[in-house]
């Protein structure tokens, strides 16, 4: 295999656009291509579809649009079931602020900033002796079985169960069909 042939000099004359606006005389990190300092215009999409739908004004708006109804939707819909036992509330808020972050620059640094959180989170968990994370794990199960059992006594046990399943829950005290 043949090494690659150097790559020739940029001639001195050579103009390099100077970014306006609030980046401006910030150091670059990245390269044009889409490096983490790049801005979001210079950075190339993942995506051949995605920069079709960026190159015409109309439809990117439009997509921006639908982009934002669905991000909102997801949260909505996470706000709204976060109180049900199992996984639904915070799953739902963070797949609905990625989805508002593919397009939208604060929706970004907000999930950027949820992410350190949870870094930060799990690693000081991660450095908390093993009673208190035993401890603390079994809190977090007696509290969704204790959410779970006080939906099932307000709300009574779905219809879509199975009814050995409904026999099993109807043992359970407080709970009734």
């Amino acid at each position: 295999m043949q090494p690659a042939p150097p790559v020739p000099p940029a001639p001195d004359d050579a103009v390099t656009p100077v970014p306006a606006g609030p980046v401006a005389g910030r150091k670059r990190t990245g390269s044009s291509r889409g490096g983490p300092g790049a801005s979001r215009s210079e950075r190339r999409d993942r995506w051949e579809w995605r920069a079709r739908i960026r190159a015409d004004p109309k439809k990117h708006r439009v997509y921006r649009v639908v982009v934002a109804c669905v991000g909102v939707f997801l949260i909505l819909l996470g706000a709204a079931t976060g109180w049900l036992p199992g996984p639904g509330g915070i799953p739902l808020v963070l797949a609905g602020l990625a989805v508002l972050a593919s397009e939208f620059a604060w929706a970004h640094r907000l999930l950027k900033r949820a992410r350190l959180a949870v870094r930060r989170f799990t690693h000081w968990a991660g450095r908390q002796p093993l009673w208190l994370r035993l401890t603390g794990s079994g809190a977090a199960l007696a509290g969704a079985l204790g959410g779970a059992w006080l939906f099932l006594v307000v709300m009574g046990p779905p219809d879509v169960l199975p009814a050995a399943a409904v026999a099993f829950l109807d043992r359970i005290p407080g709970v009734e069909p």
